[in-house]
């Protein structure tokens, strides 16, 4: 370690973050987390004894950045997000695949369970995650059990020890009907995703409301939970993607520089068409809150008006998305798709002063190739393929792609078996 890293690394905080290790050209060659970035940080510098691909990793280091957060929990969310946009090749190379772990919530069942699994599947279940955490995690979901009680098996209607517990909503013993729990389970879904400080509010607001009605068991139910997560607070917290701070989130700086925006684009969409020769004709739109992906926000699309014109069912997702206005609107619009694609749908989000931008994939598809964007008035931009705005616009862009694929290989599926 020179001394100009040397300098660099005595100012780490004492708080959680995720870090990123760079080689000599600037590239990001390791993401990761930590609850104290001071002494986790260091260690990779210290002379004890390592494994051998740590050992290169160290050799490899020039540089070192930094980005701190309120809890080890945000860290968790934060690194999680990184290491899709960046894939560092260090990540890959120590990283043991089965620490990643989604938590699955069977919201199409009557009565759902909530689990752990490491392989989300186009089940209809609701699926909150990746995390490189696994037992962080776990345990931080059942905390939050003695909130919102849950089924952690298929509901089979038996009484068991967690019904004496308080660990179920009581189905099983009349305490609560299906629909009651399902309404519970949206708030945990909620919490998971990152809507703390909202969620806080509205069960504030619940808690009078229902008071003043007179419906003291809903107002005592949502008391409860309050005071519950108002505790959970001080032991530990999920990541808060509604304030966590954008204004280290390099690729987001850049766009709202580019785009001339007046602050980082906090919500961004992404939308993409898929069909086969004209058939199962869907769109994706997928989210990204503060950078980082918000499955829980993801919609799909099954196109009406057109089957073979990826202009105009591009038109038509965009104009039936603008209906909806219960969703949050997006700070940017990020297209799969070029200048035919971004001038189909400006007509349509210049009323609500929603900037657009397309990626143009036509060209050089060589490893080495830029990125290439389509930006209303100043054309074609391309960007370095290892530019924070590339990496960010690559991981939105395969994400639709795979969310729309993933859509409408499920209809091809169900006309199979007609």
């Amino acid at each position: 370690m020179d001394e100009r890293l040397k300098q660099k690394l005595s100012k780490l905080p004492d708080s959680p973050g995720v870090y990123f290790h760079k080689n000599a050209s600037g590239e990001i060659i390791y993401v990761g987390k930590a609850a104290v970035l001071k002494n986790r940080v260091r260690q990779y510098f210290q002379k004890s004894k390592k494994d051998v691909k740590t050992e290169a990793l160290v050799a490899e280091i020039y540089d070192t950045d930094w980005i701190t957060v309120d809890t080890e929990m945000d860290a968790l969310f934060l690194e999680s997000e990184m290491i899709k946009r960046y894939m560092p090749k260090w990540n890959i190379l120590l990283r043991d695949d089965k620490t990643v772990s989604y938590v699955r919530i069977s919201m199409q069942e009557e009565v759902p369970d909530v689990s752990f699994t490491r392989n989300p599947l186009d089940d209809k279940a609701t699926y909150i995650g990746p995390f490189y955490g696994k037992s962080v995690v776990e345990k931080s979901v059942r905390m939050l059990r003695r909130i919102f009680p849950y089924y952690t098996k298929p509901y089979d209607g038996k009484k068991s020890l967690d019904t004496d517990l308080g660990l179920t909503p009581g189905i099983e013993i009349g305490k609560c009907t299906p629909k009651d729990y399902k309404r519970n389970l949206r708030k945990l879904i909620r919490y998971l995703n990152g809507e703390r400080e909202g969620l806080l509010k509205e069960l504030e607001k619940t808690m009078y409301d229902e008071a003043s009605k007179g419906n003291y068991e809903l107002a005592a139910e949502a008391r409860d939970q309050l005071f519950g997560l108002k505790e959970l607070k001080k032991k530990i917290v999920f990541s808060d993607k509604e304030f966590l701070d954008i204004s280290s989130d390099q690729a987001l700086k850049s766009l709202q520089e580019l785009l001339g925006l007046d602050e980082p684009p906090r919500r961004i969409e992404g939308y993409d068409i898929s069909h086969q020769s004209g058939t199962n004709t869907v769109a994706s739109m997928v989210v990204f809150l503060n950078g980082a992906s918000a499955r829980s926000e993801y919609r799909k699309f099954k196109i009406r008006t057109s089957t073979n014109d990826d202009l105009k069912s591009m038109q038509e997702v965009i104009s039936r998305r603008l209906k909806h206005e219960e969703w949050d609107f997006p700070s940017l619009i990020v297209l799969d798709g070029g200048i035919g694609q971004v001038n189909a749908i400006l007509p349509l989000v210049e009323p609500f002063n929603i900037p657009v931008i397309g990626r143009d994939k036509s060209g050089d598809h060589s490893k080495s190739a830029g990125v290439k964007i389509i930006v209303p008035g100043k054309g074609i931009v391309t960007l370095s393929q290892n530019s924070h705005i590339a990496r960010l616009i690559a991981r939105i862009d395969e994400e639709s792609h795979r969310f729309a694929i993933t859509y409408h290989s499920l209809l091809k599926r169900k006309g199979m078996l007609k």
